[in-house]
Parts: structure tokens; C-alpha cells; sequence
């Protein structure tokens, strides 16, 4: 009995090894729990940092290479691993920036102008940025704009002509918009109240009985 306890216990230790030297030989990526087995070896915490940052959502190569450095990586260690996840398509600028471009026009309306700025601000090569910032079709953003303009204009129907042109068009502007496009749109909309109003003051609601001989 004491002898198979003896042999049990002398035998994990050595399976357990020989898979995580498999795993490095493989070249695999190890889980963030290396932090624990080796917390001297910055390769292994820098590989647990990026791995866990990716859970929630995808980061640029610079957003990374920031958390790295402010988690005191060294520059090269955080360059082996962003190397290393570049190469096997955990990091992917260009498809964090079509991502970011889709997403980001749909849901908030932003037109490339203010795309691009934030594709900047992520740390996406410039290049990268412009092929993804292709894909935005002209016509997406004139309506867009028209759908931005449309949900604001009720809320500025006190308000003379000239004011809610002015807030309308900078509304517009802070989303990326260029004057002339957003000038266009506001007046568009803007003429399109004004018309609405008039009929309403040419034919007033009389009621029915307006209406009887």
C-alpha cells in the first residue's frame, strides 16, 4: 500500500511537467496562470497581462504595448510577446479597424473624419486606417447625418431658425462632418419643418364642424 502512495505521488509531478515543456516546445501560447508558476520571467507576466486585456475585446499593437509599459515590461520582453501575438492573429490591426469603423458609424453615427482620429488615437498605422476607413460608402454617411439630425430636430423646435441651424450643424461637426455636407443636411431638414408649419398654420384644425355646410 505504501509503496503504490509512493509511486502515485512520484509520478504526477513528472506528467505535469513534461506537458508544459510540450506546450513551450510547440510554441503555444501559455494561460495567464504562468504568472504564478514563473513571476520572475517577464516574457510569462507580459503573456498573462495581453491575455487577459483580450478577453473583454480586441486591442491595437499600441494599446498593448502601453499596458505593458505601464505594468513595467521590459521593451524587449513586451516585444517578443507582441511579436509573438501579432504572429498568431491575436493581434490584428487591420481587423480591429474594420471592426472599430463598422461598429462605431452604425451605432453612433460618426462620419471617416472622426473615425479616422480615433483610429489614430488607438495607435492604427495610418495606411491601415485609410483601407479600413475605405469601406465607409458615401451615401452611409449622408444618411447618417440626416438620421442624427432627424432625432435632434424635435428637441429644437422652440428655438428660432438660426440657433438651431448653428447647434445642429455643430453637433454634426463634432461627429466628423464637413460644413458643407452638414450645412446642406441642417437646411434640408430645417426647410423641411418650415414647410410642415406652414401647412399647419394654412389649414388649421377646425374640427368637424368647420367642415358642415
Amino acid at each position: 500500500m505504501t509503496d503504490r502512495v509512493t509511486d502515485r505521488a512520484t509520478r504526477r509531478p513528472r506528467a505535469g511537467g513534461s506537458r508544459r515543456s510540450r506546450d513551450h516546445e510547440d510554441g503555444a501560447l501559455p494561460g495567464a496562470d504562468e504568472t504564478e508558476d514563473a513571476p520572475g520571467d517577464p516574457v510569462a507576466v507580459a503573456r498573462a497581462i495581453c491575455l487577459r486585456a483580450l478577453t473583454g475585446a480586441a486591442k491595437t499593437r499600441k494599446q498593448l504595448a502601453e499596458l505593458l509599459a505601464k505594468r513595467g515590461i521590459p521593451d524587449d520582453a513586451a516585444a517578443t510577446v507582441l511579436d509573438r501575438f501579432t504572429e498568431v492573429g491575436l493581434i490584428d490591426d487591420a481587423a480591429f479597424a474594420r471592426a472599430w469603423v463598422n461598429s462605431r458609424q452604425a451605432g453612433r453615427g460618426l462620419a471617416r473624419r472622426a473615425l479616422g482620429a480615433e483610429l489614430r488615437a488607438k495607435g492604427v498605422d495610418p495606411e491601415v486606417a485609410a483601407e479600413a476607413l475605405e469601406e465607409v460608402d458615401p451615401q452611409d454617411e449622408w444618411d447618417a447625418a440626416r438620421r442624427l439630425v432627424a432625432r435632434r430636430l424635435p428637441s429644437m423646435q422652440r428655438l428660432d431658425r438660426q440657433t438651431a441651424e448653428r447647434r445642429l450643424v455643430g453637433m454634426l461637426a463634432r461627429k466628423g462632418y464637413g460644413g458643407g455636407l452638414a450645412g446642406y443636411v441642417v437646411r434640408e431638414a430645417l426647410d423641411a419643418r418650415g414647410d410642415e408649419d406652414d401647412t399647419d398654420q394654412a389649414h388649421p384644425d377646425l374640427g368637424l364642424d368647420a367642415l358642415l355646410p
